[in-house]
């Protein structure tokens, strides 16, 4: 028996379906393609809620994983890995001077607004975006008012907002997705700063969605952000449980000054697989690949907006990550079955995500079906 039927929240058969059924769980996944109880075959663009770039069971990544099982997967000792893949995340993401590892994104956001705490001695903390399930960014039930009363949530792309933001308490930190539904605006970025320097407080750049997505870079440096902390997870380890704090050495050093500190942070499974994915958007250009294929997807939700307005009433995202808008929440859950039963996985709210193994074919079906499954809901209205 599971609470609320799956462990990941947004897995639940009433988050992807609505009222409708879909499929329930599945055995096993490979490139863009994912296989039922049943032994029904989907093709997918949630992938795994962005956790998955290079395409699931990717070779190379199966490879490394499979050697580090063999040779035992975890140990008393801190791994060579651990080294190695700091020094090439170091090398590819802009500021990464110190590397922290840790298991989800979750856990690795609330490493840095830790580790700002402890630089600036202050306690409140601004956010804009989703930043996980843990109590410093929550207000919901089972989370101390005391917590709640430290936090600040920010409206994205909204300069007034970040103008209007309170000082009491003192803000440790400002905590931002660089994406929300569309990207950063010159004035957002520049406020982001200029509040940042103006209080006092670091400026911690949520990449759990955007890294080895929008390129090694990621949104950081697409967008001309200057971050004091980024925090990466998701597609880092192309579906294995790996996410990372970074930044200058400086302030990095902090985290020896509190205690953040995880028994698995350092298995030496999910580190291969991390390694791997650093390799393949090194030498193989994957962020253009994806890029690509994103844009490729992203024109064609905006084809079926326009032809079915009585459905969807827009798109929202950029290439690497979209979804479409539909006129009510049943619509969307109509939407997303009448797709499961051609065959088709799509996330009915934020987001959906393309990845390197979807090659044109297998979106021009996507495309397809999805239009299908519009197209029959706009039957029923």
């Amino acid at each position: 028996m599971i609470p609320g039927e799956t462990s990941t929240g947004s897995k639940r058969s009433d988050a992807l379906w609505g009222a409708y059924d879909g499929p329930r769980r599945m055995t096993r996944s490979n490139g863009c393609r994912v296989w039922d109880e049943h032994g029904r075959e989907y093709l997918d663009t949630i992938m795994a809620l962005g956790a998955v770039g290079l395409g699931y069971a990717h070779p190379a990544v199966t490879r490394a994983v499979e050697r580090a099982v063999r040779e035992g997967g975890v140990g008393p000792l801190p791994p060579v890995a651990e080294a190695r893949v700091a020094e090439r995340l170091a090398a590819v993401v802009p500021g990464a001077e110190a590397v922290r590892f840790l298991k989800t994104g979750a856990e690795a956001v609330a490493a840095a607004v830790r580790i700002a705490r402890v630089v600036t001695g202050r306690d409140g903390v601004a956010s804009c975006g989703y930043h996980g399930w843990l109590d410093w960014s929550q207000e919901v039930e089972g989370v101390p008012r005391a917590v709640t009363a430290l936090h600040r949530p920010v409206r994205f792309n909204d300069v007034a907002a970040l103008d209007a933001l309170s000082a009491d308490p003192p803000l440790a930190a400002i905590v931002v997705e660089p994406v929300i539904d569309e990207p950063p605006t010159p004035g957002w970025v520049a406020a982001l700063h200029e509040t940042a320097g103006r209080m006092g407080a670091l400026l911690v750049v949520d990449e759990i969605k955007t890294c080895f997505r929008l390129g090694p870079g990621g949104a950081v440096a697409r967008y001309g952000i200057r971050p004091d902390l980024v925090v990466l997870g998701k597609a880092l380890g192309n579906g294995f449980p790996i996410a990372a704090v970074t930044g200058p050495a400086s302030l990095m050093e902090a985290a020896t000054k509190t205690w953040i500190s995880s028994t698995l942070a350092t298995e030496f499974v999910a580190l291969a697989a991390a390694e791997v994915v650093i390799e393949q958007f090194e030498r193989r250009d994957v962020g253009d690949a994806i890029a690509r294929a994103g844009v490729r997807f992203l024109n064609g939700l905006r084809n079926i907006a326009a032809a079915h307005p009585a459905v969807a009433t827009g798109v929202r995202g950029i290439p690497e990550f979209c979804y479409l808008t539909f006129r009510d929440e049943a619509t969307s859950g109509a939407v997303a079955a009448a797709a499961a039963t051609r065959g088709l996985l799509f996330k009915r709210d934020a987001y959906n995500f393309v990845s390197l193994a979807h090659d044109d074919a297998a979106l021009d079906v996507i495309l397809t079906l999805l239009e299908e499954a519009v197209a029959e809901v706009e039957q029923r209205c």
